[in-house]
């Protein structure tokens, strides 16, 4: 009973796991962007609490979705072992997808960028490091066009993604027919015309994704 915490620290324990639930819940529904008083409310507390525990949107975010994209992560962890580089590359994305249109801030989290986020940082470090390898191992076999690079891909992954909430309130796997059409425009093939203008760096896609998301840069 001498190591149980005091009833204040008790309560403010309780208060920060209801406020992070509720911001799963309500970001799940409505995305990052969605307002901090209406997670303040489903939890029952003022917004002084919310931000007494969070000061940020930022420190919000980074809480709830520290651990929440381990099955992405994990399926980047197989695609990398994939002997075909394609098959690895098209079953990653699918599984991303899934997620994408079950979950507004899962997208949010890996179409865009917001600053501050280590769990969002982490995501998009994985993610890329996935794609980049895959591409790789797939030109060295002949199934990817040898001029893409992760930078095109992930800005086409991320453009799509964004339009994923509206496709699925059409039905709900609407969007596999336009994945379908961006990996068919991926493949190597005979005689394909050269890419134009430069591809974007990964500094460039960066800055494109922050203005791309929720509390963009204005």
């Amino acid at each position: 009973m001498g190591d149980r915490p005091p009833a204040t620290r008790r309560d403010a324990l309780r208060n920060r796991q209801l406020l992070s639930d509720k911001a799963r819940e309500v970001f799940a529904e409505q995305g990052l962007d969605a307002p901090l008083d209406e997670i303040a409310r489903r939890a029952g507390v003022g917004n002084a609490t919310l931000y007494r525990h969070f000061p940020t949107r930022a420190a919000l975010v980074d809480e709830v979705f520290r651990d929440a994209l381990t099955e992405t992560t994990a399926a980047g962890e197989r695609a990398r072992t994939a002997e075909d580089a394609w098959r690895g590359l098209t079953e990653y994305l699918q599984t991303v997808f899934v997620g994408l249109a079950a979950d507004r801030g899962t997208n949010d989290l890996m179409t865009t960028n917001l600053e501050g986020v280590t769990a969002l940082e982490a995501i998009h470090a994985h993610n890329r490091t996935t794609i980049d390898g895959l591409l790789r191992r797939g030109q060295e076999q002949g199934t990817v066009r040898a001029d893409l690079t992760a930078e095109d891909l992930l800005l086409m992954l991320a453009a799509l993604g964004r339009a994923v909430p509206a496709l699925t309130s059409i039905t709900s796997d609407a969007w596999l027919r336009p994945l379908t059409l961006l990996l068919d425009g991926l493949r190597a093939r005979p005689a394909t015309p050269p890419l134009p203008a430069p591809a974007l760096t990964s500094a460039q896609l960066h800055e494109v994704l922050l203005n791309l998301g929720p509390h963009r840069r204005r």
